[in-house]
């Protein structure tokens, strides 16, 4: 910004802006002044065309007016929502000081850096999806990958020694901002994330790194998390940690632990199979053409971002599968999970207000959806009766009822709080009663004025006399110009208007310094009660966070079953052997969006019978049926029931889909060479334990050309 140059010949106002935006040269300023957010010089230009509001000018910098833009404090949410959806982040610069003590500016600093993985305000994010920011160290050929939801407080790393096992985790963690270390070079197929930022390479130092690890969750080494020895993932996990120190300016407390994920616990989905097949997204955009469309019936917000993730992460391990078929085929039994979906309909996103609540963000409403959420919950544990499976049990013992917190929250906050602090009325009646004698003293204002207006109108011999008060004069005593020979000698003159006269007495002065006080002093208490309240709600923080997980995986679980009774779908059977049987099986979105009745068929795989080659005319479902044995493999290992009679399914590490004819011409890739490189993929990457699926390769090429890809196949 080359105005820095001459910050001196500015106003001591914009002099202090322009110091406050030399420590955040790429980021929007949201500078506060007075009710407005203003934005300057190439700010407001930017922040005019992104969010389309008027560029206007304020003063002159070397002869030219210097470019303004602004929006109202009030609505600041909206405008920011609108820059976060683009990949922009905002710096918030408030008023700390308090105006007219001196003749220099009022005192100003950041006191927040919104950016679009740290937001964690309700209304600036999509509540059904976790909000990832995810750090990558890349040191040659060895990648540590740090990831963290905030809303949350979930922090998982992992170590990959391949750089298009990388490029598969970050199709899958599709992360909304990406941090690389500022002296690599970018990877050119990395460069096309929206998030994408770089951080100095001192917080990718893997000293640096272990150090504020350490720190943070105030240990003394990191074996209790299982990667002291991951020197890569460590050093992204320091850099992800020193960016939220940054951008917060203040204690993650709610992040209290970071595990280790392990990839060869779950069976691999590369970025093209989760496109073919549609698990979450569909070219259209409509979610019902998608799998996770048809089988989330979820009641919470948690659980549905639970849902997708299980989705994108089907696991290997069949012990816990097993648990979560007995949990699904407990809540079945009687219809159990209606009882417990009626429940969870009760319950509001713990989850991030927990979250909000550790970065002493949350606002009054939250607290009433914990409390709510708390009511819940010893309800959820009668339902889950002592001869439940172990899986269900463990989630009844992580929702143990915090009564205390509980009736905290029911004895401070009155049942409709206003919407933010700032306007007061939050903290209920009998909770503080000094916050009560302040709040009496004002509540009683009314009828100390009618008495007074009453006693000065007997006195006086003035009826027309009234007591009144406004914003600007204070309270005053108003009489009409044709009594003013009735008016006392104590009575001293405030204001002459056109047909009335204002006066005050000594005993109004004194009451107008007291009512004003006390308000005043009322909101201030008030606000300190309520961060009191935040600070005592941290200390229960783990309980609240296990009760979520819990709350979440319950939903997940209860979804499933109410699907496999509304859908006809019954367990999969899962062994050691090597091969995949299914009887009368379906593909479910095609079932559940379609008219025509869908025409079940079934599949053996095994080491006698290892490929089939399927033919058949255009439109004749070939497609479907290759699409939906892989999409019932993926619903077996997340433990939900699959779409057909019966399905036995033997050990499965990988799933490869090649389907359809397409091109990525922005990438220079014609049909065939993207056929020829995901082709290629798979031919590298597949074991005798993958499920591979093929269709239609070789469409993009002569006869000779398709007939030598099918020999070398």
């Amino acid at each position: 910004m080359t105005n820095l140059k001459n910050i001196s010949s500015h106003t001591p106002m914009m002099q202090q802006y322009l110091g406050i935006k030399a420590d955040y040269p790429n980021i929007l300023v949201f500078y506060r002044m007075g009710d407005f957010y203003e934005l300057f010089f190439d700010d407001a230009k930017k922040a005019a065309k992104l969010l389309d509001i008027t560029l206007t000018k304020r003063g002159k910098f070397a002869g030219l007016p210097i470019p303004m833009a602004g929006v109202p404090h009030h609505a600041v949410e909206n405008y920011l929502a609108r820059l976060l959806k683009q990949g922009e982040s905002v710096a918030l610069c408030e008023q700390i000081g308090l105006a007219g003590l001196s003749k220099a500016p009022v005192e100003r600093k950041v006191v927040r850096v919104v950016t679009p993985a740290t937001v964690t305000d309700e209304a600036l994010l999509d509540a059904g999806k976790d909000n990832l920011l995810v750090a990558v160290a890349i040191f040659k050929q060895n990648y540590g990958i740090a990831t963290l939801e905030l809303g949350s407080g979930r922090f998982l790393v992992q170590e990959l020694s391949s750089f298009e096992v990388l490029k598969q985790e970050l199709n899958r963690l599709n992360p909304t901002e990406l941090l690389l270390n500022a002296d690599v070079k970018i990877p050119t197929e990395l460069r096309h994330y929206q998030g994408l930022k770089t951080c100095p390479a001192a917080d990718f130092d893997f000293k640096n790194a272990r150090s504020l690890l350490l720190q943070q969750f105030q240990v003394l080494d990191l074996k209790g998390f299982g990667c002291d020895t991951f020197t890569y993932a460590i050093s992204a996990a320091g850099a992800l940690l020193s960016y939220l120190q940054i951008t917060q300016q203040t204690e993650i407390t709610h992040v209290q632990a970071m595990a280790v994920e392990n990839p060869a616990e779950y069976i691999v989905l590369d970025s093209a199979s989760r496109r073919h097949l549609e698990l979450d997204s569909h070219p259209s955009g409509d979610l019902q053409y998608t799998l996770f469309g048809v089988l989330n019936s979820t009641k919470t917000v948690m659980g549905s971002r639970y849902l997708r993730r299980w989705l994108h992460r089907p696991i290997r391990n069949q012990s816990i599968l097993n648990q979560r078929y007995a949990s699904v085929d407990f809540l079945l039994a009687k219809q159990a999970y209606v009882f417990v979906r009626e429940c969870l309909a009760q319950t509001g996103d713990i989850e991030r207000v927990s979250t909000r609540i550790a970065l002493n963000s949350a606002r009054p409403r939250d607290l009433v959806v914990l409390r709510q959420t708390l009511t819940i919950l010893p309800q959820l544990q009668l339902l889950i009766v002592h001869d439940a499976p172990k899986y269900l049990i463990a989630l009844r013992q992580k929702l143990f009822p915090q009564a205390t917190i509980l009736t905290l929250l029911e004895q401070a906050i009155v049942e409709q709080p206003a919407g933010l602090i700032r306007d007061g009325g939050v903290i209920a009646t009998g909770y503080n009663a000094e916050l009560d004698g302040l709040r009496n003293l004002s509540a009683n204002a009314e009828q100390f004025l009618s008495n007074m207006e009453q006693r000065e109108q007997q006195a006086t011999g003035i009826q027309t006399l009234k007591v009144k008060y406004n914003r600007v004069q204070g309270y005053f005593i108003e009489i009409s110009r044709t009594q003013t020979a009735k008016v006392p000698s104590h009575y001293q003159r405030k204001q002459t208007l056109k047909s009335v006269e204002r006066y005050l007495i000594p005993e109004l002065q004194e009451f107008e310094v007291k009512i004003l006080g006390a308000r005043e002093q009322a909101l201030q208490f008030e606000k300190q009660l309520y961060v009191q309240l935040l600070l005592t709600i941290t200390q229960s923080l783990t309980a609240l966070q296990q009760a979520a997980t819990a709350l979440a995986e319950l939903d997940v679980l209860s979804c499933f079953a109410e699907r496999a009774d509304k859908l006809n779908l019954n367990p999969a059977t899962l062994n050691q052997d090597k091969g995949l049987q299914i009887v009368a099986g379906r593909h479910l979105v095609v079932e559940q969006t379609s008219k025509i009745p869908f025409v079940a068929n079934d599949l053996q795989l095994d080491m006698q019978h290892r490929l089939w080659m399927i033919t058949g005319p255009n439109m004749g479902g070939k497609s479907v049926f290759m699409r939906q044995t892989a999409l019932m493999v993926i619903l077996a290992h997340i433990g939900c029931y699959v779409p057909a009679k019966s399905m036995t399914c033997g050990i499965i590490d990988k799933i490869f889909t090649r389907i359809g004819a397409g091109d990525d011409l922005a990438n220079a890739q014609s049909t065939f060479m993207l056929e020829m490189a995901e082709t290629a993929n798979i031919l590298h990457n597949a074991t005798a334990n993958s499920l591979v699926l093929m269709d239609e390769i070789g469409r993009g090429t002569s006869t000779f050309d398709g007939l030598s890809l099918a020999w070398a196949e």
